[in-house]
Protein backbone atom coordinates (compact mmCIF):
# COMPACT_ATOMS: atom_id res chain seq x y z
CA UNK A 1 0.00 0.00 0.00
CA UNK A 2 1.08 3.52 -0.66
CA UNK A 3 -0.20 6.96 0.59
CA UNK A 4 -0.77 9.71 -1.89
CA UNK A 5 -1.06 13.49 -0.72
CA UNK A 6 -2.29 16.22 -2.67
CA UNK A 7 -1.72 19.35 -1.70
CA UNK A 8 -4.36 22.43 -1.86
CA UNK A 9 -2.85 23.27 -5.49
CA UNK A 10 -3.04 20.26 -6.87
CA UNK A 11 -6.56 19.95 -6.75
CA UNK A 12 -6.90 23.80 -7.01
CA UNK A 13 -9.32 23.16 -9.89
CA UNK A 14 -11.06 20.83 -12.27
CA UNK A 15 -8.00 20.75 -14.47
CA UNK A 16 -6.02 19.85 -11.34
CA UNK A 17 -8.32 17.08 -9.79
CA UNK A 18 -8.60 15.70 -13.45
CA UNK A 19 -4.16 15.22 -13.05
CA UNK A 20 -4.59 13.35 -9.86
CA UNK A 21 -7.28 11.24 -10.89
CA UNK A 22 -4.47 10.00 -13.66
CA UNK A 23 -1.99 9.71 -11.43
CA UNK A 24 -3.90 7.88 -9.24
CA UNK A 25 -4.62 5.62 -11.49
CA UNK A 26 -1.55 5.23 -12.76
CA UNK A 27 -0.43 3.75 -9.22
CA UNK A 28 -3.93 1.78 -9.03
CA UNK A 29 -1.62 -1.31 -8.61
CA UNK A 30 0.15 -0.55 -5.33
CA UNK A 31 -3.33 0.30 -3.72
CA UNK A 32 -3.42 4.11 -2.90
CA UNK A 33 -5.00 5.45 -0.16
CA UNK A 34 -5.31 9.38 -1.29
CA UNK A 35 -5.06 12.17 0.90
CA UNK A 36 -6.13 15.76 0.09
CA UNK A 37 -6.13 19.73 0.97
CA UNK A 38 -8.85 21.93 0.60
CA UNK A 39 -9.26 23.00 -3.05
CA UNK A 40 -6.39 25.92 -3.37
CA UNK A 41 -7.03 29.02 -1.03
CA UNK A 42 -10.25 27.88 0.66
CA UNK A 43 -8.79 27.31 4.07
CA UNK A 44 -7.78 31.21 4.10
CA UNK A 45 -11.08 32.03 2.56
CA UNK A 46 -12.89 30.49 5.27
CA UNK A 47 -11.01 31.94 7.89
CA UNK A 48 -11.32 35.59 5.88
CA UNK A 49 -15.80 34.37 6.19
CA UNK A 50 -15.42 34.46 9.76
CA UNK A 51 -13.22 37.36 10.10
CA UNK A 52 -16.21 39.27 8.53
CA UNK A 53 -18.61 37.50 10.98
CA UNK A 54 -16.79 38.53 13.74
CA UNK A 55 -16.61 42.45 12.68
CA UNK A 56 -20.37 42.07 12.63
CA UNK A 57 -20.53 42.29 8.70
CA UNK A 58 -23.24 40.05 7.72
CA UNK A 59 -23.29 41.15 3.87
CA UNK A 60 -19.43 40.37 3.59
CA UNK A 61 -19.69 37.31 4.87
CA UNK A 62 -22.79 36.42 2.89
CA UNK A 63 -21.02 36.91 -0.37
CA UNK A 64 -17.98 34.92 0.24
CA UNK A 65 -20.27 31.93 1.43
CA UNK A 66 -21.82 32.30 -1.83
CA UNK A 67 -18.87 32.82 -4.20
CA UNK A 68 -17.08 30.34 -1.98
CA UNK A 69 -19.84 27.80 -2.46
CA UNK A 70 -20.24 29.03 -6.23
CA UNK A 71 -16.45 27.90 -6.86
CA UNK A 72 -16.83 24.45 -5.06
CA UNK A 73 -19.96 24.07 -7.63
CA UNK A 74 -18.30 24.94 -11.12
CA UNK A 75 -14.96 23.57 -10.44
CA UNK A 76 -16.37 20.04 -9.31
CA UNK A 77 -19.24 19.46 -11.92
CA UNK A 78 -16.75 18.86 -14.60
CA UNK A 79 -15.60 16.48 -12.78
CA UNK A 80 -18.48 14.50 -11.38
CA UNK A 81 -20.33 12.12 -13.38
CA UNK A 82 -23.99 13.18 -14.24
CA UNK A 83 -25.39 10.20 -12.25
CA UNK A 84 -24.00 11.99 -9.06
CA UNK A 85 -24.58 15.56 -10.16
CA UNK A 86 -27.47 15.45 -7.80
CA UNK A 87 -25.76 13.71 -4.67
CA UNK A 88 -22.83 16.43 -5.39
CA UNK A 89 -25.42 19.08 -4.56
CA UNK A 90 -26.68 17.80 -2.11
CA UNK A 91 -23.30 17.24 -0.39
CA UNK A 92 -23.04 21.32 -1.25
CA UNK A 93 -26.05 22.47 -0.20
CA UNK A 94 -25.87 20.14 3.22
CA UNK A 95 -22.25 21.74 3.98
CA UNK A 96 -22.68 25.20 2.96
CA UNK A 97 -26.27 25.50 4.96
CA UNK A 98 -24.30 24.03 8.01
CA UNK A 99 -21.31 26.41 7.43
CA UNK A 100 -23.57 29.07 7.44
CA UNK A 101 -25.78 28.87 10.67
CA UNK A 102 -21.91 28.04 12.27
CA UNK A 103 -20.57 31.45 10.81
CA UNK A 104 -24.43 33.24 11.90
CA UNK A 105 -23.55 32.13 15.24
CA UNK A 106 -19.93 33.29 15.35
CA UNK A 107 -21.68 36.76 14.37
CA UNK A 108 -23.87 36.94 17.30
CA UNK A 109 -21.41 35.70 19.48
CA UNK A 110 -18.55 38.51 17.97
CA UNK A 111 -15.97 36.17 19.35
CA UNK A 112 -13.66 33.45 17.49
CA UNK A 113 -12.22 30.83 19.47
CA UNK A 114 -9.74 28.34 18.90
CA UNK A 115 -12.65 25.54 18.54
CA UNK A 116 -14.78 27.25 15.85
CA UNK A 117 -11.47 28.31 14.17
CA UNK A 118 -10.94 24.45 13.98
CA UNK A 119 -14.71 24.19 13.32
CA UNK A 120 -14.66 26.38 10.00
CA UNK A 121 -11.48 25.84 8.81
CA UNK A 122 -12.14 21.89 8.60
CA UNK A 123 -15.07 23.05 5.78
CA UNK A 124 -11.92 22.79 2.77
CA UNK A 125 -10.87 19.78 3.71
CA UNK A 126 -14.26 17.78 4.57
CA UNK A 127 -15.42 19.22 0.20
CA UNK A 128 -12.08 18.81 -1.60
CA UNK A 129 -12.27 15.01 -0.08
CA UNK A 130 -15.65 14.16 -1.50
CA UNK A 131 -15.53 15.98 -4.26
CA UNK A 132 -12.14 14.14 -5.01
CA UNK A 133 -14.05 10.76 -4.56
CA UNK A 134 -17.14 11.42 -6.68
CA UNK A 135 -14.06 12.54 -9.56
CA UNK A 136 -12.52 9.71 -9.10
CA UNK A 137 -15.80 7.30 -9.97
CA UNK A 138 -15.92 10.04 -13.05
CA UNK A 139 -12.12 8.93 -14.36
CA UNK A 140 -13.07 4.86 -13.71
CA UNK A 141 -12.61 4.20 -10.18
CA UNK A 142 -14.00 2.80 -7.50
CA UNK A 143 -13.73 5.23 -4.74
CA UNK A 144 -14.59 5.58 -0.99
CA UNK A 145 -15.16 8.61 1.17
CA UNK A 146 -13.27 8.41 4.50
CA UNK A 147 -13.91 11.37 7.03
CA UNK A 148 -10.55 11.85 8.64
CA UNK A 149 -12.11 12.71 11.94
CA UNK A 150 -13.37 9.26 12.49
CA UNK A 151 -10.01 8.44 11.77
CA UNK A 152 -7.76 10.56 13.10
CA UNK A 153 -7.84 11.06 17.09
CA UNK A 154 -6.07 13.78 18.66
CA UNK A 155 -6.16 16.21 21.82
CA UNK A 156 -8.35 18.81 22.66
CA UNK A 157 -5.56 21.75 21.56
CA UNK A 158 -7.63 23.24 19.04
CA UNK A 159 -6.21 25.25 16.02
CA UNK A 160 -2.73 22.87 16.70
CA UNK A 161 -3.83 19.48 18.14
CA UNK A 162 -1.14 16.76 18.16
CA UNK A 163 -2.69 12.79 17.15
CA UNK A 164 -3.40 10.27 19.82
CA UNK A 165 -1.04 7.92 18.57
CA UNK A 166 -2.36 4.25 20.27
CA UNK A 167 -6.15 5.53 19.37
CA UNK A 168 -5.19 6.48 15.83
CA UNK A 169 -3.11 3.47 14.62
CA UNK A 170 -6.07 1.26 16.17
CA UNK A 171 -8.68 2.89 13.78
CA UNK A 172 -6.51 2.97 10.69
CA UNK A 173 -5.38 -0.63 10.94
CA UNK A 174 -9.23 -1.45 9.53
CA UNK A 175 -9.01 1.10 6.74
CA UNK A 176 -8.26 -1.74 4.52
CA UNK A 177 -10.57 -3.34 5.17
CA UNK A 178 -13.30 -1.35 5.25
CA UNK A 179 -12.31 0.34 1.70
CA UNK A 180 -12.09 -3.55 0.00
CA UNK A 181 -11.64 -2.55 -3.52
CA UNK A 182 -11.71 0.81 -3.36
CA UNK A 183 -9.62 3.94 -3.51
CA UNK A 184 -10.02 5.43 -0.17
CA UNK A 185 -10.08 9.12 -0.23
CA UNK A 186 -10.01 11.44 2.90
CA UNK A 187 -9.08 15.11 3.69
CA UNK A 188 -5.86 15.85 5.13
CA UNK A 189 -5.47 18.54 8.09
CA UNK A 190 -8.96 17.54 10.01
CA UNK A 191 -9.10 15.52 13.18
CA UNK A 192 -11.20 15.35 16.13
CA UNK A 193 -11.26 14.68 19.39
CA UNK A 194 -12.21 11.58 21.28
CA UNK A 195 -15.29 12.82 22.13
CA UNK A 196 -15.79 14.04 18.22
CA UNK A 197 -14.67 17.67 18.79
CA UNK A 198 -13.26 18.63 15.39
CA UNK A 199 -9.86 19.62 15.56
CA UNK A 200 -7.26 20.44 13.20
CA UNK A 201 -2.93 19.41 12.97
CA UNK A 202 -2.10 22.93 12.11
CA UNK A 203 -1.74 24.72 8.74
CA UNK A 204 0.25 22.50 6.59
CA UNK A 205 -1.42 19.53 8.57
CA UNK A 206 -2.37 18.01 5.33
CA UNK A 207 1.38 16.53 5.33
CA UNK A 208 0.94 14.81 8.93
CA UNK A 209 -1.94 13.33 8.21
CA UNK A 210 -0.51 11.44 5.12
CA UNK A 211 2.43 10.33 7.41
CA UNK A 212 0.34 9.72 10.70
CA UNK A 213 -1.90 7.37 7.88
CA UNK A 214 1.28 5.81 6.34
CA UNK A 215 2.18 4.73 9.80
CA UNK A 216 -1.01 3.51 10.91
CA UNK A 217 -1.90 1.07 7.25
CA UNK A 218 2.05 0.00 7.82
CA UNK A 219 2.88 1.46 3.75
CA UNK A 220 5.01 0.98 1.91
CA UNK A 221 5.76 5.14 0.69
CA UNK A 222 4.57 8.19 1.39
CA UNK A 223 3.84 10.20 -1.25
CA UNK A 224 3.57 14.03 -0.99
CA UNK A 225 2.54 15.38 -4.23
CA UNK A 226 2.95 18.95 -4.71
CA UNK A 227 3.80 22.02 -7.06
CA UNK A 228 7.42 21.64 -7.24
CA UNK A 229 10.07 19.28 -8.40
CA UNK A 230 10.84 18.05 -5.04
CA UNK A 231 13.05 19.64 -2.48
CA UNK A 232 15.43 21.78 -3.79
CA UNK A 233 19.01 23.76 -2.81
CA UNK A 234 17.39 26.83 -2.07
CA UNK A 235 13.87 27.89 -1.68
CA UNK A 236 12.27 29.23 -4.69
CA UNK A 237 10.66 32.02 -3.73
CA UNK A 238 13.43 33.38 -2.51
CA UNK A 239 15.83 32.28 -5.15
CA UNK A 240 14.76 30.46 -8.31
CA UNK A 241 17.12 28.21 -10.18
CA UNK A 242 18.04 25.92 -7.12
CA UNK A 243 19.02 22.36 -7.96
CA UNK A 244 16.93 19.13 -7.47
CA UNK A 245 17.83 17.21 -3.88
CA UNK A 246 17.34 13.39 -5.40
CA UNK A 247 18.03 11.59 -1.91
CA UNK A 248 18.05 13.33 1.67
CA UNK A 249 17.91 11.56 4.51
CA UNK A 250 15.28 11.61 7.26
CA UNK A 251 17.40 13.60 9.86
CA UNK A 252 18.50 16.07 6.90
CA UNK A 253 14.57 17.02 5.40
CA UNK A 254 13.13 17.16 9.43
CA UNK A 255 15.94 20.11 9.85
CA UNK A 256 15.00 21.42 6.58
CA UNK A 257 11.12 21.22 7.08
CA UNK A 258 11.49 22.58 10.73
CA UNK A 259 13.80 26.08 9.16
CA UNK A 260 11.14 26.88 6.51
CA UNK A 261 11.69 24.31 3.64
CA UNK A 262 8.02 25.13 2.77
CA UNK A 263 7.29 21.47 0.65
CA UNK A 264 7.28 19.52 3.83
CA UNK A 265 4.99 20.33 7.01
CA UNK A 266 8.00 19.96 10.27
CA UNK A 267 6.12 17.17 11.64
CA UNK A 268 5.40 14.82 8.73
CA UNK A 269 8.56 12.94 9.28
CA UNK A 270 8.10 11.67 12.41
CA UNK A 271 5.65 8.96 12.01
CA UNK A 272 8.05 7.66 8.76
CA UNK A 273 10.66 7.98 10.74
CA UNK A 274 9.16 6.14 13.22
CA UNK A 275 8.32 3.14 11.13
CA UNK A 276 10.79 3.70 8.49
CA UNK A 277 8.60 4.06 5.52
CA UNK A 278 10.41 6.40 3.02
CA UNK A 279 8.69 9.61 1.96
CA UNK A 280 8.86 10.76 -1.23
CA UNK A 281 8.58 14.80 -2.87
CA UNK A 282 6.51 14.56 -6.19
CA UNK A 283 5.26 17.08 -8.57
CA UNK A 284 1.77 16.89 -9.72
CA UNK A 285 1.81 18.98 -12.91
CA UNK A 286 5.46 17.02 -13.61
CA UNK A 287 4.35 13.81 -12.67
CA UNK A 288 7.56 12.16 -14.81
CA UNK A 289 10.05 14.20 -12.66
CA UNK A 290 11.49 11.65 -9.81
CA UNK A 291 11.60 14.13 -7.35
CA UNK A 292 13.04 13.82 -3.98
CA UNK A 293 13.82 10.49 -1.95
CA UNK A 294 13.26 10.94 2.04
CA UNK A 295 15.22 7.78 3.50
CA UNK A 296 15.94 7.08 7.23
CA UNK A 297 20.27 6.50 6.50
CA UNK A 298 22.58 9.54 5.90
CA UNK A 299 22.98 9.55 1.77
CA UNK A 300 26.90 10.21 0.88
CA UNK A 301 27.30 13.04 -0.52
CA UNK A 302 30.42 14.99 -2.33
CA UNK A 303 29.00 18.27 -1.04
CA UNK A 304 29.20 19.86 2.52
CA UNK A 305 26.12 21.28 2.02
CA UNK A 306 22.64 19.59 0.81
CA UNK A 307 20.16 23.13 0.87
CA UNK A 308 19.81 26.05 2.25
CA UNK A 309 16.52 26.67 4.11
CA UNK A 310 14.94 30.36 5.60
CA UNK A 311 12.43 31.21 7.96
CA UNK A 312 11.12 34.84 7.66
CA UNK A 313 9.06 37.16 9.62
CA UNK A 314 11.30 36.73 12.96
CA UNK A 315 11.50 38.15 16.05
CA UNK A 316 14.76 38.59 18.35
CA UNK A 317 14.27 39.05 21.52
CA UNK A 318 17.25 40.28 23.64
CA UNK A 319 16.96 40.04 27.46
CA UNK A 320 19.43 41.26 30.02
CA UNK A 321 19.67 41.61 33.73
CA UNK A 322 22.64 42.70 35.54
CA UNK A 323 20.62 41.87 38.66
CA UNK A 324 21.24 38.29 37.64
CA UNK A 325 25.10 37.99 37.52
CA UNK A 326 26.60 35.57 39.56
CA UNK A 327 23.23 34.15 40.14
CA UNK A 328 21.97 30.89 38.93
CA UNK A 329 18.17 30.25 37.58
CA UNK A 330 18.38 33.04 34.85
CA UNK A 331 18.03 31.06 31.49
CA UNK A 332 15.20 28.93 33.87
CA UNK A 333 13.30 31.72 34.72
CA UNK A 334 13.29 33.21 30.84
CA UNK A 335 11.92 29.67 29.22
CA UNK A 336 9.32 28.79 32.14
CA UNK A 337 7.78 32.50 30.95
CA UNK A 338 7.96 30.98 26.74
CA UNK A 339 6.87 27.46 28.65
CA UNK A 340 4.17 29.29 30.19
CA UNK A 341 2.52 31.22 26.45
CA UNK A 342 3.29 28.29 24.60
CA UNK A 343 5.54 29.59 22.49
CA UNK A 344 8.50 27.45 20.55
CA UNK A 345 11.86 29.37 20.76
CA UNK A 346 13.89 28.66 17.59
CA UNK A 347 17.37 29.47 18.37
CA UNK A 348 19.54 30.91 20.97
CA UNK A 349 22.32 32.83 21.90
CA UNK A 350 23.61 33.49 25.74
CA UNK A 351 26.12 34.78 27.98
CA UNK A 352 26.22 35.29 31.89
CA UNK A 353 23.28 37.64 31.78
CA UNK A 354 22.34 38.33 28.01
CA UNK A 355 20.12 36.01 26.19
CA UNK A 356 19.17 36.94 22.73
CA UNK A 357 16.40 34.23 21.44
CA UNK A 358 14.69 34.02 18.25
CA UNK A 359 10.37 33.68 17.78
CA UNK A 360 8.17 32.98 15.09
CA UNK A 361 5.27 32.80 16.45
CA UNK A 362 4.44 36.44 18.19
CA UNK A 363 0.60 35.78 19.41
CA UNK A 364 1.70 35.62 22.67
CA UNK A 365 4.17 38.41 22.09
CA UNK A 366 2.78 41.53 24.85
CA UNK A 367 2.13 39.05 27.65
CA UNK A 368 5.89 37.37 26.88
CA UNK A 369 7.33 40.88 27.22
CA UNK A 370 5.45 41.89 30.17
CA UNK A 371 6.34 38.79 32.27
CA UNK A 372 10.28 38.86 31.36
CA UNK A 373 10.68 42.57 32.27
CA UNK A 374 9.48 41.97 35.64
CA UNK A 375 13.09 40.71 36.28
CA UNK A 376 14.92 41.49 32.76
CA UNK A 377 15.27 44.44 30.40
CA UNK A 378 13.82 43.35 27.03
CA UNK A 379 13.96 44.45 23.91
CA UNK A 380 12.95 43.23 20.09
CA UNK A 381 13.93 43.58 16.46
CA UNK A 382 11.19 42.62 14.28
CA UNK A 383 11.53 41.56 10.17
CA UNK A 384 14.72 39.46 10.55
CA UNK A 385 15.30 35.83 8.90
CA UNK A 386 16.99 33.06 10.02
CA UNK A 387 19.26 30.72 7.13
CA UNK A 388 20.04 27.41 7.73
CA UNK A 389 22.68 25.34 5.74
CA UNK A 390 21.60 21.52 5.83
CA UNK A 391 23.74 18.81 5.12
CA UNK A 392 25.12 15.53 7.21
CA UNK A 393 28.80 16.56 6.22
CA UNK A 394 28.47 19.81 8.16
CA UNK A 395 29.33 18.12 11.53
CA UNK A 396 32.75 16.42 9.87
CA UNK A 397 34.27 19.12 7.86
CA UNK A 398 36.20 22.01 9.36
CA UNK A 399 35.96 25.44 7.94
CA UNK A 400 32.21 25.80 7.30
CA UNK A 401 31.35 28.89 9.39
CA UNK A 402 34.80 30.52 7.85
CA UNK A 403 33.14 29.62 3.78
CA UNK A 404 30.13 31.14 4.92
CA UNK A 405 31.34 34.74 6.48
CA UNK A 406 33.79 35.04 3.83
CA UNK A 407 30.62 34.33 1.27
CA UNK A 408 28.36 37.38 3.13
CA UNK A 409 30.82 39.96 3.13
CA UNK A 410 29.23 42.92 3.80
CA UNK A 411 26.01 41.32 5.43
CA UNK A 412 25.54 41.81 8.57
CA UNK A 413 24.78 38.90 10.69
CA UNK A 414 22.70 39.43 13.75
CA UNK A 415 23.02 35.39 15.47
CA UNK A 416 24.55 32.12 14.88
CA UNK A 417 24.07 28.75 16.36
CA UNK A 418 26.47 25.93 15.30
CA UNK A 419 26.32 22.67 17.35
CA UNK A 420 23.22 22.45 19.00
CA UNK A 421 22.82 20.30 15.52
CA UNK A 422 25.18 18.33 14.28
CA UNK A 423 23.55 18.67 10.63
CA UNK A 424 23.45 22.35 10.62
CA UNK A 425 24.71 26.01 10.46
CA UNK A 426 21.84 28.66 11.19
CA UNK A 427 22.26 32.89 11.85
CA UNK A 428 20.05 35.44 11.87
CA UNK A 429 20.03 38.11 9.42
CA UNK A 430 17.43 41.39 8.36
CA UNK A 431 14.97 40.35 6.03
CA UNK A 432 15.64 42.69 3.68
CA UNK A 433 19.12 40.82 2.99
CA UNK A 434 17.64 37.24 2.61
CA UNK A 435 17.70 36.82 -1.16
CA UNK A 436 21.39 38.23 -1.54
CA UNK A 437 22.25 36.12 1.43
CA UNK A 438 20.75 32.60 0.11
CA UNK A 439 22.02 33.89 -3.56
CA UNK A 440 26.03 34.45 -2.24
CA UNK A 441 25.51 31.31 -0.09
CA UNK A 442 24.00 29.07 -2.96
CA UNK A 443 27.25 30.45 -5.11
CA UNK A 444 30.03 29.40 -2.44
CA UNK A 445 28.39 25.65 -1.95
CA UNK A 446 26.56 24.42 -5.30
CA UNK A 447 29.25 25.76 -7.70
CA UNK A 448 29.89 22.00 -7.96
CA UNK A 449 27.15 19.42 -7.95
CA UNK A 450 27.65 15.55 -6.80
CA UNK A 451 25.61 13.93 -9.94
CA UNK A 452 24.27 11.20 -7.48
CA UNK A 453 22.96 13.52 -5.12
CA UNK A 454 21.95 16.30 -7.08
CA UNK A 455 20.12 16.98 -10.37
CA UNK A 456 21.24 21.00 -11.81
CA UNK A 457 18.28 22.95 -12.47
CA UNK A 458 18.01 25.09 -15.29
CA UNK A 459 20.03 28.29 -14.02
CA UNK A 460 17.67 31.39 -13.25
CA UNK A 461 17.93 35.13 -14.95
CA UNK A 462 19.46 37.59 -13.70
CA UNK A 463 19.09 38.73 -10.39
CA UNK A 464 16.47 41.59 -9.27
CA UNK A 465 16.65 42.88 -6.00
CA UNK A 466 13.92 44.99 -4.24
Amino acid sequence: MIVMKFGGTSVESAAAIERVAGIVKARLAYAPVVVVSAMGKTTNKLLAIASAAIQGDRHEYIRQIYDLRDFHSRESRQVVPLAERAALDRMLDEHFQELTELVKGLAVLGELTPRSIDAISSYGERLSSRIVSLAFEHYGMKSAHIDARQFIITDARHTQAAPQYAATYARLAALAKRTAGAVPVMGGFIASTENGATTTLGRGGSDFTAAIVGAGIGADEIQIWTDVDGMLTADPTIMPGGHRVKTISFAEAAELAYFGAKVLHPATLVPAMEKNIPVLILNSRRPDTPGTRIVPESVACGNVVKSIACKRQIFVLNIHSTRMLMAHGFLRRIFEVFDRFETPVDMVATSEVSVSLTIDNTRRLEEIVSELRQFAEVDSERDQAIVCLVGDNIRYTPGVAKRVFGALNGINIRMISQGASLLNLSFVVAEKDIRRTVEALHEEFFAELDPAVFDRGVPAGPAVHA
